[in-house]
């Protein structure tokens, strides 16, 4: 059987997004359309996107599913690829509830554990994206994923068995692709260069 093959695809700008506001159901913005409209078939894989993806699956935020069309695929929404039930701070900006709650923001930051806002922790999501990943393996498919940085930070910590808290040293921008093959025992985090562009 082939190894199971996922690509992680971190949905494109949103509002929210750009002004650090938690959470929302957001749809892209138009510049964020226009990115993922604008992503070539050959940045996903050398051949269109469909092509090169037997299941593509989103959350079932807006952003998510938006940007999987945009791609040139139709996805089935699922929703343990959804982001962060933020609780109480849903749609408030960073900046907001440093000001109003600090030693919560503080205390979110630091320990994964924590839902301060009443929503999910860290330790939540990185459960329920861990119980995906693990629901993968041994498929032998090959799965585009469009879902939320968050739950990417927090599958490539399940997949490579590194401390949760790791999660924090993990950027992921918006229509950013990571790669992760099923090797029987091991998931193996694949980081590749676009193709180079064609000539003449």
């Amino acid at each position: 059987m082939n190894p199971t093959s996922l690509r992680l695809v971190a949905h494109g700008h949103t509002a929210a997004l750009r002004r650090a506001r938690f959470g929302g159901d957001d749809a892209l913005d138009e510049g964020g359309r226009n990115a993922a409209l604008a992503l070539s078939p050959g940045v996903l894989g050398r051949r269109a996107p469909s092509d090169d993806t037997d299941a593509c699956l989103s959350s079932p935020a807006a952003a998510a599913v938006q940007t999987a069309y945009a791609l040139g695929l139709a996805p089935a929404l699922e929703t343990a690829l959804a982001d962060c039930d933020y609780g109480d701070w849903t749609g408030r900006s960073l900046q907001e509830i440093a000001g109003a709650q600090p030693d919560a923001l503080r205390e979110w930051l630091s320990t994964p554990d924590a839902a301060p806002h009443g929503g999910e922790s860290v330790a939540a999501v990185h459960e329920r994206v861990g119980r995906w990943l693990d629901g993968q393996r041994g498929l032998g498919r090959r799965v585009t994923a469009v879902t939320h940085p968050l739950v990417i930070r927090v599958a490539v910590v399940h997949a490579l068995g590194l401390p949760l808290v790791t999660y924090r040293q993990l950027d992921v921008e918006p229509l950013a692709i990571v790669r992760l093959t099923d090797h029987g025992r091991r998931w193996q985090l694949r980081l590749s260069a676009p193709p180079a562009p064609v000539t003449g």
